[in-house]
């Protein structure tokens, strides 16, 4: 329900924000501040395994609501930045359910759960984060998918990359996320729909955030919306024109969009 709070304070151990780079394909540097977006390594929901939902993860009516649909994946978010986060010092985040609303889409019903995540550090708002959650029904078997947006034919940068299960599982565990559809391939496919193994939408915002922070400078916002999965193996396309930037697959669909500033 909106409303619901939970908080948790760590400190932010450097060893993980190195296995991040590592995994990123990056250069680590111990003195420098956390990357933008590099919080999502810290903070873990922990939860035993009678507590999981049937797709791994932790299972709704908790303090995320049950709304009665069984597929949930994470639908895109915005991210101000007001100050930098330190590596190996203690942090704090605040977690509040903003709000949840029920739609119908073109595959049927939809709920939304958008939740506010609040990063403080010695005292200090240091990031401001809007995470859009999305539910769905099962599909329908045999029912045709619906078709995603193209995306640009044109980008002033481009870079391709390949995520291979290796890198998938990787990321799953700095991120403490057992959702199956990210290493279990016959869940997956059998039981919602996809084609394969589902990159992480949070892992192609990452790129894209860094992609942005390359060529902008720092970071005072990023926003992010996932409009198709990107399967493991597919050759993807990130890309950028001016602040906006997106994540194409390689038949041409658009997967992700994103603007940045």
């Amino acid at each position: 329900m909106s409303g619901a709070e939970r908080r948790a304070r760590e400190r932010l151990d450097p060893g993980r924000a190195e296995a991040l780079a590592a995994t990123l394909g990056r250069d680590f540097d111990p003195e420098a501040a956390l990357i933008p977006f590099g919080h999502q390594v810290y903070f873990w929901t922990v939860a035993t395994r009678d507590a999981l939902g049937r797709d791994g993860h932790p299972a709704t009516g908790g303090f995320l609501p049950d709304l009665g649909l069984k597929r949930r994946m994470w639908a895109g978010g915005r991210l101000a930045f007001a100050a930098p986060i330190g590596i190996g010092r203690e942090a704090e985040k605040r977690a509040v359910i903003e709000r949840t609303e029920r739609k119908t889409g073109r595959s049927g019903p939809l709920a939304f759960v958008t939740v506010r995540h609040e990063i403080r550090q010695d005292g200090r708002l240091c990031v401001t984060e809007w995470q859009d959650l999305v539910y769905r029904a099962d599909p329908v078997p045999g029912a045709p998918a619906p078709r995603p947006p193209d995306a640009p034919a044109r980008a002033g940068e481009e870079e391709h990359r390949v995520f291979t299960p290796t890198d998938l599982f990787r990321y799953s565990a700095l991120t403490f996320n057992g959702h199956r559809i990210h290493y279990d391939a016959d869940y997956a496919r059998q039981v919602e729909g996809y084609a394969g193994l589902v990159v992480h939408g949070p892992l192609l915002a990452q790129h894209l955030v860094l992609m942005a922070e390359g060529a902008l400078g720092a970071l005072r916002h990023f926003r992010f919306r996932a409009t198709a999965p990107l399967i493991a193996g597919e050759k993807a396309r990130f890309c950028r024109a001016g602040t906006r930037l997106w994540v194409a697959g390689e038949d041409g669909r658009l997967c992700m969009e994103a603007e940045a500033g």
